[in-house]
């Protein structure tokens, strides 16, 4: 157990994480690759359409809009208009029941308990706001999005940058020391440490994660809740 205070706010990064890596990659990726197209001619009116097709517009001039998408897709680019495109697609799949959201078995429960305790929970992913809360929103497990306080996706800034770990600190009013931030990936991890906050790397077998040197590991949401002196589930 940590000699530290407990943290206050657990700040979760989603794919690797709680999700598995194969969900979003063989499961979200292919299903907006193949929709894509036609949800953005269907919804061609809709505000979250045209802005990204201005923000494309903007970044790739001349580019037809769909092969500049094809693009982003194929280099795996945390880009807004991508994200948000991906998530008008992903909102539609799971209205319709094509897409359920699996989450790695220890988590739902983990994230109960510390919600129980009084833990803080949020979300910070390069996925959008909405494509967040349609993951969320559409467990095995139901809808679990009752959990979260906050959801932050790159509005705030990239995840390998500090300055946005302080911006989304701030924006919710915490103290960085009272944030712990868990992700697989230790580029992340460093940026947020640097801005203040307590990290910890989650290393998922599923996933092939290997271990970073500079910050505490763990196997799963229960190993870092015994590092850093959370609850954890089942245990009075």
């Amino acid at each position: 157990m940590s000699s530290a205070a407990t943290p206050r706010v657990v700040l979760l990064d989603i794919e690797g994480t709680t999700a598995p890596v194969s969900f979003v990659h063989k499961v979200l990726f292919p299903y907006a690759r193949t929709h894509l197209a036609r949800v953005m001619a269907e919804h061609s009116a809709d505000p979250v359409v045209q802005q990204a097709v201005a923000d494309i517009a903007k970044v790739a001039p001349g580019v037809p809009p769909l092969e500049q998408l094809e693009r982003w897709m194929d280099e795996d680019a945390k880009v807004a208009p991508l994200k948000a495109l991906q998530g008008l697609v992903w909102a539609e799949g799971y209205k319709r029941g094509a897409l359920v959201a699996r989450l790695y078995p220890d988590v739902v429960p983990e994230l109960e308990c510390w919600y129980r305790a009084g833990i803080e929970l949020a979300v910070y992913s390069s996925g959008s706001e909405p494509a967040q809360k349609l993951i969320y929103g559409h467990t095995e497990q139901g809808d679990v999005t009752p959990l979260f306080s906050r959801f932050f996706d790159l509005r705030v800034g990239g995840k390998k940058e500090a300055a946005s770990y302080s911006a989304l600190v701030q924006e919710a009013g915490w103290q960085p020391h009272d944030v712990l931030f868990l992700s697989d990936v230790t580029a992340e991890l460093d940026a947020a440490a640097q801005a203040g906050l307590r990290v910890c790397q989650i290393v998922r077998p599923e996933d092939g994660t290997v271990a970073g040197t500079e910050h505490a590991v763990a196997g799963n949401l229960i190993e870092a809740a015994h590092i850093f002196g959370l609850p954890v589930v089942g245990q009075a």
